[in-house]
């Protein structure tokens, strides 16, 4: 049955709005100027044939709103949605609160007592780019993943049964470097680290520990920072070279051990359990720790929306830690647009190669 509800009033297809959506994203991203993306929904609007209160509801946002103003349908027309823009750069919240009160006012002098039947939530773009609640998760970045969603069933089918894989086999790897650790330096064999995933929801990160115990992560965070900034400074490399890379060289919270793991990646093996709960993905954009996000350009938080962060990635296998900022992001953007269970497959198979190489792992 044909979900998108005829236009009426004005009031674009869920496919047009979500285009809409997507260019005054893009809008922003160049001006930096914010909208407010609101969020209507209601009982009322569930209705497939017309009814009065639908139509009350239409009507009413129709004459309320700017002819500047984009509307349209949401989540399968059992929502609407409102794009209001030229708002100014500082008053995003303010504004978004002043027009929730203002539509509220006007549905509530139309529908009555019905006005307890209708949910209004806004957002603004791109302050807000990370909130979103447990039910749609990226709503303000519906695309055409979830036209994809018998892909992603398998993505994560791939997932699970290739981490299953990787544990069972990398079992007796696990005790020795488990071992390993907790015999050349005092503290835990895992380290847990706070990590920003899809959509920007949070979750702990799972390594073997490579660092002492209680380091201090200040010269990383402006190291980090700068290299996003594109002002870091060349490191000396294992090629005797002097390089600007993601990583740090010459950390000196690394362990000798640490130094090892790193270098071999086998640090990473504990992320399989990540792929496990979910949080992780084998193959996508490398998971940033949130002062990393601060420092972020609003475009680069498109690399934290599309697909889950991963294990490995196309950043990764085409050049690893040798790539600026930017590039690395590109690449994430270009994963996300283009990714396929075939390409997962082709960059899992270039992955063992990259990480004998080993250019780039510090």
């Amino acid at each position: 049955m044909d979900t998108q509800p005829t236009p009426e009033f004005g009031f674009l297809s869920e496919e047009a709005f979500v285009c809409r959506l997507h260019l005054e994203q893009r809008r922003t991203e160049r001006s930096r100027r914010p909208f407010v993306f609101m969020l209507l929904e209601s009982s009322l609007l569930m209705a497939r044939r017309k009814n009065e209160s639908r139509q009350t509801i239409l009507e009413a946002l129709a004459s309320s709103v700017r002819e500047t103003d984009i509307r349209g349908w949401y989540e399968d027309g059992l929502k609407i949605g409102l794009i209001f823009t030229e708002i100014g750069k500082d008053s995003g919240h303010a504004v978004g609160e002043h027009l929730s009160r203002k539509i509220l006012g006007v549905l509530e002098t139309h529908l009555g007592s019905d006005i307890s039947k209708v949910h209004l939530s806004f957002f603004v773009f791109p302050e807000d780019w990370d909130k979103n609640s447990e039910a749609t998760p990226g709503l303000l970045y519906a695309d055409s993943a979830r036209r994809r969603r018998a892909a992603q069933a398998l993505k994560r089918v791939l997932d699970v049964g290739g981490s299953l894989a990787a544990i069972a086999v990398a079992s007796p790897v696990f005790v020795l470097i488990g071992a390993a650790v907790k015999l050349t330096s005092p503290g835990p064999i895992f380290f847990r680290q706070e990590r920003v995933g899809q959509y920007g929801q949070r979750f702990s990160f799972l390594k073997f520990r490579s660092m002492h115990v209680n380091s201090n992560h200040a010269i990383h965070r402006e190291y980090v920072q700068d290299y996003i900034n594109g002002t870091g400074k060349p490191q000396s490399t294992v090629d005797g070279t002097a390089k600007t890379v993601f990583k740090l060289t010459a950390d000196p919270r690394i362990t000798p051990l640490g130094k090892f793991l790193r270098r071999t990646s086998l640090d990473e093996i504990p992320q399989f359990f990540n792929v496990l709960m979910g949080d992780m993905s084998l193959v996508g954009p490398r998971p940033p720790i949130p002062y990393e996000v601060e420092s972020y350009d609003i475009w680069h938080r498109r690399r934290l929306l599309g697909v889950k962060p991963g294990i490995t990635g196309l950043w990764q296998v085409n050049g690893r830690s040798r790539t600026t900022f930017d590039e690395m992001v590109r690449l994430d953007l270009q994963y996300a647009k283009s990714w396929s269970v075939w390409m997962d497959l082709k960059i899992l198979l270039r992955t063992p190669r990259a990480v004998l190489a080993g250019d780039g792992a510090y």
